[in-house]
């Protein structure tokens, strides 16, 4: 831990993460039921939606996007839509990675009346998942945040920054985010510490692991339940060979539903030499992802290309699980992605063409300079020489 950190201040008190998991799970049944018996009620929907990304996002919660989709479906049976109904499914749409689908409900509602402030989260958050248009959204970003001062708006700018290698800059705004919370939900706090730890231990070119299990401890001791968070902590524990610590994160969540808790936990017993219970856990992992892509595809592609990398040992399908997410989001980490499975899958024609059209796109940016793709822009320069492929 570094000193920075031993000598921060008291970081906001909040409702106990268990207690605000079992009364989100009551306001999310009851929404559910409200919505069932009567279901013009305004305001019950978008309260589904929000209560859903939280076990989701937060909880590791898979079947929470089966319920969302459901959802979607329903409001959709009804004809016509309103304004309110297709910035609801835009905002599904979105969370299930189905971008095109939410760029055109945000459009419709958009054209029935919806005030452009409310349908600006929305296309800022679309467009910041595609990579589109980021200047324009950073600057909209920094307006809003300077305006609210409200987590809500600081931790997407910190995470815009982060994107864009503004490492430093997303790392004060996370902090400013907490400091400036006022209210007594461990979930925003848990999902600032948790973007703090992705920061320093996943985003800048020189990963610090104490600074990000940091940070990841912080996020586990506002939610315990925090699932991503306990399998990014794992991942730190066990490239430091402390597997038990691994093991102990990874336990209490299983039952989560997430692939990823069990293709760690392959890891951590293939560490320990316990080969029989890491095949059934790698198995496990196998079939949920599988599971998943066949219903949510767009929503698991990503990161099914990157177990399929690793533990899968299937480099075939991580390279057309990568192409999938690729086609659906440009970024460059998904640029990233691709080409990194295009090579394991000894596609080395692909992978050129992957790292032709990323520096293309991102070629110009700050951020393609912390790429692993960068240092493929001497081999670039020698094809445009001699006009042949490395």
């Amino acid at each position: 831990m570094t000193a920075a950190l031993v000598s921060a201040p008291e970081w906001p008190r909040a409702t106990a993460g268990d207690l605000a998991v079992i009364n989100l799970e009551s306001s999310r049944e009851w929404s559910w039921y409200v919505l069932t018996r009567w279901p013009e009620r305004p305001g019950t929907a978008e309260r589904i939606v929000e209560d859903e990304q939280q076990r989701a996002q937060l909880l590791g919660d898979v079947t929470a996007l089966d319920r969302l989709a459901r959802l979607s479906s329903e409001l959709c049976g009804g004809s016509p839509l309103s304004a309110d109904t297709h910035l609801i499914v835009a905002q599904i749409a979105s969370m299930l990675h189905r971008f095109a689908d939410a760029k055109t409900h945000l459009a419709e509602a958009e054209a029935l009346g919806t005030p452009r402030l409310v349908s600006d989260r929305v296309r800022l958050t679309l467009e910041q998942a595609l990579g589109e248009n980021l200047a324009a959204v950073l600057a909209t970003r920094q307006e809003m945040a300077e305006t609210t001062g409200a987590l809500r708006d600081l931790v997407p700018l910190g995470a815009l920054l982060a994107d864009l290698g503004e490492f430093e800059d997303a790392d004060r705004t996370y902090v400013r985010a907490i400091r400036k919370y006022r209210d007594v939900s461990p979930f925003a706090l848990a999902w600032a510490c948790f973007q703090l730890g992705v920061l320093w231990g996943e985003t800048v070119p020189t990963a610090d692991p104490d600074r990000a299990a940091h940070w990841y401890r912080q996020a586990i001791e506002y939610l315990p339940a925090y699932t991503h968070a306990r399998v990014h902590l794992a991942e730190i524990h066990l490239n430091a060979e402390e597997v038990g610590a691994a093991e102990a994160l990874l336990l209490p969540v299983i039952a989560s539903g997430d692939p990823e808790v069990r293709w760690r936990l392959a890891q951590v017993l293939a560490a320990q030499a316990r080969a029989h219970e890491a095949a059934l856990q790698r198995d496990a992992a196998r079939s949920a992802f599988e599971t998943l892509l066949a219903r949510h595809e767009l929503a698991f592609a990503d990161h099914a290309a990157e177990f399929y990398l690793s533990s899968g040992a299937d480099p075939g399908r991580a390279c057309d699980l990568a192409r999938i997410n690729l086609a659906n989001r440009p970024t460059l980490r998904a640029f990233e992605l691709a080409h990194a499975a295009a090579l394991a899958s000894g596609e080395a024609c692909l992978a050129w063409e992957l790292f032709v059209r990323a520096q293309a796109q991102w070629g110009h940016t700050k951020v393609f300079t912390f790429s692993p793709l960068a240092g493929l822009s001497s081999s670039a320069s020698a094809v445009d020489n001699t006009g042949d492929k490395p």
